[in-house]
């Protein structure tokens, strides 16, 4: 701590008596984190909007981004590193928090535990109501706030003491202790304190033309560093898919959509608090700009990129069977157009980490879902052999897909490089949400039929796609989407079409889901429609056409084993009956609030599609005894620290307590594949257990021992025992490698798909996972308000490695599903911040019940299926469908604001 300054203010800090000088108007965030070394306060927003950089002052919760330093004069300031080192209270929160899994990310951890620590000193045993009022003013975009809350009121933990931590075992997460206690870092926690600090100039219109003015007077002028394009050593582009490779580091003379970067001045911390944009030498024309998929395809529009016509980026295709002339013979047909926005990913953590220069190497630290992606992109923006590049992934505060594509990373590792020195980076959150990617809008035009009996006999589906200015993850999600669009039914006669477009508004990429609950939307809500014009229960509609083992998907590919849609579905059959009778007598007593219940089903194929999409995982036995796992598979908060380890250690034989793992720093770990399309638990579970199965098979081999028998790690040995036999492996006189290992394994999984034709048909995914959700709901008639009331969640997770953990994945994608369906609208321009664009809080959840399923997955590790991206997909289709049953109307442009809702029941009423 800097408590020697002899100027300035001074306070008790945990404890400890602190001086500083802080600027006028300085932040106590900004004191407390810079000056004092208190990383444990995170900044999310910086506007009081998130709540994460909540402190006790004086014993009262306080957003330190919102209360000037020098207001802290004299006062006692607590965070939850010296509350958890200090208070048995703050330990005992923290040991709740891991037991009930309330920790995924770990970003909003400390805001909620202080939070919760102010309310427990005052009320020992709050009830549910105390803690949400308590905790209102933390958002947390992972875990839908359920186990948060139980862990506040001490209810019985939900993590359970294991032996062995195998799968299958509900065991607390193996990283949890550092989230808890304060101690994780992030991406804006690890610079050197010396780091330069680097700010960004973008484009503040969607589309203009730019001319720099004398860019090193103003570098001299100012004792700074001035990055643009002419910097970028090599290719001044970047992209994850490689015909795709199309956004450059810093624009060329013509921004394509507000945020852009143009341009980054470096220079020291100081300097830098002072820095004006308005100052900066930039001159800006606008032009004339396309935001929406109309404007961009029309006669004449600008071509944000001349090779591709019409503004198209690419488009996805599936044809089965004669889907037109099912929809002319069906009995009833349901059709319309349905629309969603653009969503903003809203992690609470901004992009940030920071870069140096190592014996002429550059290292960048950064919150990331793909190190070894940010390692292929730098390689060809750096122009710098792959040897001389080394990422390590921070801690990451929530990524749900946009943390996929690189952002810091190239800008600092540019700016190390140029000025020899380490810098740093922090996303402002207007500047996170003006330049990251969204999910996509789409605009798609659905038609099912259906015969006299409700069988699915016809489906059309034809989707435009706002994929913005650069391509990013969009021509996924144009692939995937045909795929998808069918949901889990059997659907013999069927043609989808889906169209990415290019348009001057921030980039769309991959969004927990790419492009599937987009297109669930319409599919669902029309199934709704098809079941009520045939009288056909409409569960019962589902359930019916829902796939079985040995039925072809649309795309022709049959799975024997594994299909567990109609488990789902038919899991969700007491609770349908009991809500339904419920909501009915809800409605008799009449009033403006109106009750309404609805379901969908969803799937999401884990993978990649038809694209290779290996893991490798590494581990060794070093001389002490010790087993070290090397564990790359980004841990975003959904568990894969966790779900790797205990799948591994059950391969091996041995307690996942034992391990010792190593993230997935690109010097020392392989590449785990991407944490995307819910592969890591497949892909990289797979990858665990075959090098878990090899370095078992070593370890028999040199004792001679049957599969049977156990392993027990000791000091400088292995100790096997099968039946009455012992035999102890020393391993002290064993040769080391270059890593230290007397033994090693090294294993890779790749899953088995295949190419798609030109009609669709082949083998996209290796497993599909499949979920069916009931939303209970109510309405106010009067003023468009609706009001979730509760989930009922069936999720087919095969063999579920830790069912806590799942639990965790449906209550925070249920959390998503509604903020998009109710509330999320990214509008450029206009919501920039935590304050204009909502997420559901604390106060928005209702309860959800999780039931999992497991029908095991042929290729899936011991069974086991992906889950995170699942959950996202049913949830605003049953939302729409309760609203429905409630109203009468049928919602059909996404998010369901109070006014648009309210405008649609006077629409009805009017008879329009």
């Amino acid at each position: 701590m800097d408590s020697a300054v002899e100027a300035g203010i001074g306070f008790r800090l945990d404890g400890q008596a602190v001086k500083i000088a802080p600027r006028v108007g300085e932040r106590l965030s900004y004191a407390l984190r810079e000056r004092l070394g208190a990383r444990d306060v995170k900044v999310g927003c910086n506007a009081g909007d998130c709540g994460a950089c909540t402190v006790l002052v004086d014993g009262a919760p306080v957003c330190a981004c919102l209360m000037p330093a020098q207001q802290a004069a004299g006062a006692e300031v607590e965070t939850l590193r010296g509350l958890y080192a200090r208070e048995p209270l703050a330990k005992e929160l923290g040991q709740q928090f891991e037991a009930q899994g309330a920790a995924q990310c770990g970003i909003c951890t400390p805001g909620m535990m202080v939070s919760a620590v102010a309310l427990l000193r005052d009320v020992p045993e709050p009830d549910e109501r105390e803690v949400k009022d308590a905790l209102g003013g933390v958002l947390c975009r992972c875990t839908g706030y359920a186990k948060i809350i139980d862990a506040v009121m001490g209810r019985p933990a939900r993590a359970r003491a294991d032996v062995l931590g195998h799968t299958g075992a509900a065991i607390a997460r193996v990283d949890g202790e550092p989230k808890v206690s304060g101690e994780e870092a992030f991406g804006d926690d690890v610079a050197p304190v010396d780091a330069l600090v680097m700010r960004v100039m973008r484009s503040p219109h969607a589309r203009a033309a730019f001319r720099f003015g004398d860019l090193d007077a103003y570098a001299q002028a100012h004792g700074v560093t001035v990055l643009s394009a002419a910097d970028v050593p090599g290719l001044n582009r970047f992209g994850v898919i490689p015909d795709f490779v199309d956004q450059p580091v810093f624009a060329e003379g013509e921004a394509r959509f507000r945020g852009e970067a143009v341009a980054a001045v470096v220079g020291p911390a100081d300097a830098m608090a002072a820095f004006d944009p308005g100052e900066f030498p930039v001159e800006w024309e606008p032009l004339q700009d396309a935001q929406s998929v109309a404007d961009a395809m029309a006669d004449g529009a600008a071509l944000l990129h001349p090779e591709r016509a019409g503004n198209l980026m690419c488009g996805g295709f599936v044809r089965h069977g004669d889907a037109d002339a099912a929809l002319k013979r069906a009995a009833v047909v349901a059709e319309g157009r349905f629309q969603t926005s653009f969503v903003e990913h809203a992690y609470i953590e901004p992009e940030a980490g920071f870069a140096q220069v190592v014996d002429g190497r550059v290292e960048v630290f950064a919150c990331t879902q793909a190190p070894v992606m940010d390692l292929d992109s730098l390689e060809k923006v750096l122009g710098m052999e792959r040897a001389r590049i080394r990422v390590v992934p921070t801690a990451t505060g929530g990524g749900f897909g946009s943390k996929l594509d690189v952002s810091v990373q190239p800008l600092l590792a540019i700016a190390a490089l140029k000025t020899g020195k380490a810098v740093r980076i922090t996303y402002e959150r207007g500047e996170s949400m003006q330049s990251t990617t969204k999910r996509h809008p789409g605009d798609m035009q659905v038609a099912i039929g259906a015969d006299a009996d409700g069988r699915i006999c016809g489906m059309r589906f034809d989707g435009l796609f706002n994929t913005g200015a650069y391509s990013s993850w969009g021509p996924t999600v144009a692939n995937r989407v045909p795929v998808h669009a069918s949901g889990p039914y059997q659907i013999a006669d069927y043609l989808a079409d889906a169209k990415g477009i290019h348009t001057n508004c921030p980039p769309a990429g991959a969004f927990r889901g790419f492009g599937v609950p987009q297109a669930a939307v319409g599919q669902e809500s029309l199934f709704d429609e098809l079941a009520n014009k045939l009288g056909i229960d409409r569960l019962e509609f589902r359930i019916m056409n829902a796939l079985e083992n040995g039925v072809p998907t649309v795309c022709g590919q049959v799975f024997a084993q594994g299909v567990g849609i109609k488990a789902c579905l038919e899991a969700l059959r007491p609770a349908w009956a009991a809500e339904r009778a419920k909501a009915a007598a809800f409605n008799a007593k009449g009033g403006p609030v109106r009750r309404g219940v609805g379901v969908a089903g969803g799937w999401y194929g884990c993978g990649n599609t038809s694209l290779p999409n290996p893991s490798t995982i590494k581990a060794g036995v070093r001389r002490d005894g010790t087993i070290v796992l090397h564990q790359g598979a980004s841990d975003i908060g959904q568990g894969a620290n966790t779900v790797v380890s205990q799948i591994f250690a059950q391969a091996l034989g041995v307690p996942v307590s034992v391990l010792e793992r190593r993230g997935g720093d690109t010097d020392i770990t392989p590449d785990a594949g991407k944490t995307s399309a819910s592969r890591q638990t497949f892909v990289s579970g797979n990858a665990a257990r075959l090098s878990g199965e090899a370095l078992r098979a070593q370890i028999l081999r040199l004792a001679n021992m049957g599969d049977g028998a156990t392993i027990e790690p000791g000091s400088g040995t292995l100790v096997l025992r099968e039946g009455g036999r012992v035999q102890e492996i020393a391993l002290g006189d064993m040769a080391e490698d270059a890593e230290g290992y007397v033994l090693r394994s090294e294993e890779s999984y790749d899953p088995p798909t295949k190419p798609l034709d030109e009609n669709g048909q082949g083998a996209p995914y290796a497993q599909f996972g499949y979920a069916a959700h009931l939303c209970v709901l109510e309405v106010d008639t009067g003023l468009g308000t609706v009001r979730p009331v509760k989930f009922v969640a069936a999720h087919d997770v095969g063999h579920a490695i830790n069912p806590l953990l799942v639990e965790g994945q449906v209550e925070g994608g249920i959390a998503q599903g509604l903020g998009m369906a109710l509330m999320e609208e990214y509008i450029p321009g206009r919501t920039e911040n935590l304050h204009d664009y909502l997420i559901p809080t604390i106060g928005d959840m209702p309860p959800v019940e999780t039931l999992i399923i497991e029908e095991p997955d042929a290729h899936g590790p011991y069974g086991a299926k992906g889950l995170g991206e699942h959950v996202l997909i049913p949830t605003a289709p049953s939302i729409l469908n309760a609203i429905r049953d409630a109203t009468g109307v049928q919602m059909r442009r996404l998010p369901v604001t109070p006014a648009r809702l309210k405008a649609a029941l006077e629409d009805m009423q009017d008879g329009k």
